[in-house]
């Protein structure tokens, strides 16, 4: 944290964010929201070096795993942002500017009385849309069946975004298997992917809280 953070870090601020600058390229940009310890970041990072990644998450541990992996893999093309994802997007990623967005296993929040409480919501997804380019893509990832059927029901009811599937997707070929996903499926249990394409001009909303 003392020593990585400052080189691969990005500062929260209230202002738009120049992601050519912050890459030094005009290379795609995708942005990722809690990626936990970063393996699956640092895979795809890796694996795609002609993308750029922007990566949230809040929790220090999982930043601290992260900036291990940028290091032990000589990475360029990755940079994170310790903060809260909906104020980034809000103030700092400016519209039609992503080439993608990946949400993988957000926290489910398995109680009903919390479901309010999952980032998963209209608001959240319109402006999550909002920010993709036209043609740039929404994967979704979850291993809870309430929670994929709650996404494939408010993802379909944005007007900015088109299923590339029936319902549910394959599982891309660039999302990598976790480790707990690994064990999951040896156990039976299931992932759902959701990949939703931008397809209209951006709408126009109040800033999204929560």
């Amino acid at each position: 944290m003392e020593t990585l953070l400052p080189a691969f870090g990005v500062p929260f601020a209230p202002a738009p964010l120049d992601l050519a600058m912050v890459f030094a390229r005009p290379a795609p940009k995708i942005l990722e929201i809690g990626f936990g310890m970063g393996e699956t970041t640092a895979q795809i990072a890796v694996a795609h070096p002609h993308n750029d990644y922007l990566a949230i998450e809040v929790h220090t541990p999982g930043v601290g795993s992260l900036l291990r992996l940028i290091e032990a893999n000589a990475l360029t093309n990755v940079r994170i942002i310790q903060h809260d994802a909906v104020e980034v997007l809000n103030y700092m990623i400016t519209p039609d500017s992503l080439s993608a967005i990946h949400v993988f296993f957000p926290d489910p929040w398995p109680k009903k009385r919390h479901h309010k409480r999952r980032l998963i919501q209209a608001p959240m997804v319109r402006l999550m849309a909002s920010r993709l380019r036209p043609g740039g893509y929404l994967h979704l990832a979850t291993d809870w069946e309430n929670y994929a059927g709650q996404m494939l029901e408010v993802l379909s009811a944005e007007a900015q975004l088109a299923n590339t599937s029936g319902d549910f997707a394959a599982r891309p070929a660039y999302r990598p298997f976790t480790k707990f996903e690994m064990r999951g499926v040896k156990l039976g249990h299931r992932v759902w992917d959701l990949v939703f394409k931008r397809i209209s001009a951006t709408v126009a909303g109040e800033i999204v809280t929560g």
